[in-house]
Parts: C-alpha cells; sequence; structure tokens
C-alpha cells in the first residue's frame, strides 16, 4: 500500500552528489519538480538528467547552478536558453540509446521523480504517456519518487511500476500537459499533400510532432489500412484510428497494435490511450530500434529539418552553433524506413523560414549539426515539389534541391551551387 507523504518530505531522499531523473513531456512531475528546487540551499552538485519535460525547469537558472547541473538528451523549450548560455548542457545521444545509459550506469541514476497513475488492484501504476527512457530511469534507480495522479491515463505494454518500487508517494490531481492546438498555414497544407501522395495503402507510418506531421494526417483520410510504430502518438493519428484507415493488419512487428514511446496531445487523445490495449506504450530502444523499424512492409518516416544543404546534409537539432531541440529517433526512423520492403523515408519542411530565409542552402551555418547524413535521405518535401535524392550524384541532388527551394532563392542558390560545383 502506498504512503502518501508531502512533496518536500518525498524530495528529502535527494542529496548533495546524487543523480535526479526526470520523467519526460506531458508526464513531467511538476509538483515533484517544484519541491526539488525548494531544496536547493541545502543541495550541492546535484546531477540533473532528461530527455523532453514541461512546465518548470528553474533548476537551471543560472544563481542555482552550486546546487544543481543539468544535462538533457533532447532540448525542449523550457531548457534551450540554459543550454545555449551555459547553464545546463546537452548530450547528443540518440533516443534509442538513452536507456543504455542508465542501464549501464554511465549515468547511475539515484533518485527518479516520475508522475504514475493510481495502482490498479494488483499493486500496479502505470508511466501514462512516457514511457520512453523513463522505464529505464525507474528500473535502475535508487530511490523512486512519485506523483499519484487519477488524470494520468493508464497504458498498456511495458511502462508498468509497482508501489513496491516507490520508496515515496505524493498525490496530485493536476490535469497533465495538453499543448496548444496548431492552425495549419496554406504551406503546411500543400506540403501535407505532397507527402500525403507518397504515402501507400498499408503502410506503417512515423509521425512527429508539429503542423507538417498535422497536415500529412489530415490527407489521409481516404487511405486504407494502415499501420502506426511510431516514437510520438500525436490527436492527428487518433483521428485515423477512429475513421478506420489505421488497421495495423499489415504490420509484421506487433500486428493490430499502435505502437509508440510517448504522447502529447488533448485530454481527449490521453482518454482514447486509457486503458486502450490496442495502443502499446513501449521503450525507446524497441519503438526506435531500426531492426524492429525496418520488419514492417512500406515503412513511412516523415520528419523535419531546421535546413539542408544542397548535398542532403540534415541539420534538425541546431540552429548554427545554438542548441534547438535534439537528436531524437529522426536517424533511426530515416534508416528503419530505408531498410523496410517499399519504405519511403521523408524529410518535411517550409522552403524559407518565418523570416523569409532559405532553409535549402548551399553549406549548413557554422557549427550545425548534422542530425541525418546525406547517405540516408532519400525523399526530401516543400511546398514546391517533391526531390528524391536517393542514388544521385552531388550534381544531381543540388539541381533536385534547388527546383523544390523558394523561387525568391534559387538563383542565389545555383550561383552558390556552380560556384562550389566548379572547384570539384
Amino acid at each position: 500500500m502506498l504512503h502518501f507523504t508531502s512533496p518536500q518530505e518525498a524530495v528529502a531522499c535527494i542529496r548533495s552528489g546524487h543523480c535526479v531523473f526526470v520523467h519526460s513531456a506531458a508526464m513531467t512531475p511538476q509538483t515533484l519538480v517544484a519541491a526539488m528546487i525548494e531544496q536547493a540551499p541545502r543541495l550541492s552538485n546535484v546531477k540533473i538528467i532528461h530527455i523532453h519535460t514541461e512546465g518548470n525547469a528553474d533548476y537551471a537558472k543560472p544563481e542555482l547552478r552550486s546546487s544543481f547541473q543539468t544535462f538533457v538528451c533532447f532540448t525542449g523549450a523550457n531548457m534551450r536558453q540554459a543550454v545555449n548560455n551555459g547553464t545546463a548542457d546537452y548530450i547528443p545521444v540518440f533516443l534509442s540509446d538513452v536507456p543504455t545509459l542508465f542501464r549501464n550506469r554511465i549515468w547511475a541514476v539515484d533518485v527518479a521523480l516520475v508522475q504514475v497513475s493510481p495502482p490498479d488492484r494488483h499493486g500496479y501504476c502505470s508511466l501514462g504517456v512516457s514511457v520512453d527512457v523513463s522505464l529505464a530511469a525507474v528500473q535502475t534507480a535508487q530511490y523512486v519518487v512519485a506523483e499519484v495522479n487519477p488524470n494520468v491515463p493508464r497504458t498498456h505494454g511495458e511502462g508498468v511500476l509497482h508501489i513496491s518500487r516507490i520508496h515515496a508517494a505524493v498525490e496530485t490531481h493536476t490535469p497533465i500537459y495538453e499543448p496548444k492546438p496548431r492552425i495549419l498555414s496554406e504551406t503546411d497544407k500543400k506540403i501535407g499533400k505532397l507527402v500525403a501522395e507518397l504515402v501507400e495503402d498499408g503502410a506503417t507510418l512515423q509521425m512527429g510532432i508539429g503542423s507538417i506531421p498535422d497536415a500529412v494526417l489530415a490527407e489521409l483520410i481516404h487511405h486504407k489500412d494502415l499501420g502506426i510504430h511510431t516514437e510520438m502518438f500525436s490527436d492527428g493519428l487518433m483521428e485515423l484510428v477512429f475513421r478506420g484507415v489505421v488497421t495495423g493488419k499489415l504490420k509484421n512487428s506487433m500486428r493490430e497494435k499502435i505502437v509508440s514511446s510517448f504522447a502529447i496531445g488533448s485530454r481527449r487523445l490521453y482518454d482514447f490511450i486509457h486503458d486502450n490495449p490496442i495502443v502499446q506504450m513501449r521503450e525507446a530502444s524497441f519503438t526506435n530500434n531500426t531492426f524492429v523499424i525496418a520488419r514492417n512492409p512500406k515503412v513511412t518516416a516523415i520528419n523535419s529539418a531546421i535546413e539542408i544543404d544542397l548535398t542532403g546534409q540534415v541539420c534538425a537539432d541546431s540552429i548554427g552553433d545554438q542548441q534547438f531541440s535534439g537528436v531524437g529517433g529522426q536517424m533511426d526512423f530515416i534508416r528503419g524506413a530505408a531498410l523496410s520492403e517499399g519504405g519511403k523515408p521523408i524529410i518535411a519542411m517550409p522552403s524559407v523560414t518565418a523570416r523569409g530565409e532559405s532553409k535549402i542552402v548551399t553549406f549548413l551555418k557554422p557549427g550545425a549539426s548534422v542530425t541525418t547524413t546525406r547517405a540516408h535521405v532519400h525523399y526530401v518535401v516543400t511546398e514546391n515539389g517533391v526531390a528524391n535524392l536517393f542514388g544521385k550524384s552531388r550534381r544531381q541532388r543540388a539541381a533536385e534541391l534547388i527546383r523544390i527551394a523558394h523561387p525568391n532563392h534559387q538563383e542565389q542558390l545555383e550561383r552558390e551551387a556552380y560556384a562550389w560545383l566548379k572547384r570539384l
């Protein structure tokens, strides 16, 4: 039986020098995080590690640097400034490899702060809609401190935690995180239509979060027998289930199941996932395993980019030397799709930024990271068309990418490409 205590007493197990994991995304335990921050005066050199979280991340403030050192494996909006001003640090790592960091004690977790559902009659709580890397952290932590919240969906799959593993519990009733609905632009809709035309009936989909994935999903309502094996599950995918478009009956891995690592969306989405046996929440080491992905037919992986150079190198996690997000699972799914029979790896993005700068560039910005190599990239889609780079030379790639660049930038790109290719 769980013994509930105050948030302050629950986090009292955190000691100076400890490594503390914080549960991911929509499941970020806000009450426990706030209580930990209150303990800053008595703590020193506490290492905090997590992927993307939501809400309060004040532990990364400069004035708390002596108490907390923060390391992120994926930079969310609440950590971006701290990472780029040096008060937090980014670990470049595939999402699929983060569980290995914990299990091999490369990062030995002392305390895991999580948010879970109330226990069932067998004493098992659910990690809800974020199993991702959190399962490995919970399984290897010395202490598990949990917010027990009836608003957390009870999910099927791997994300279960018996109450005997919970050392301290706090009862909360806070609604879990819901992002604001996105309004699709005309550019988003054009890209969505072009990408949807590449998706075949019977395909297995991987989708990210954002307006372009939403636009693609909105165009798939007349497709048949789609399957889902993805890193992240969102509202748009749920709508395709309701319409009977998603059946999963042609998948080879976990047939007729929707497989995901974490979910972010509306309360309606969380209610759909709650106690739904067709939705299997699995650890990222499984969902993002290239060989598992490739077992499915016609895997269509749809990811985005910040910029792409004329050889096809994709930068999706930094703006120059400023960290924006993280490596995540893009390359796992791009490669998994390429290895799948009939698979299609797709990078989809607007041709220009909000400021009108071209996202197709001759060279990546100085300091920019290569998230996905040019050898991995096949399809690139903008609102201006589809380029297939697979099997093409550097000159051919440059011509293909310039063709789908924004008209305002094509002439400049042609001049720069000519000067660059002339030197080869």
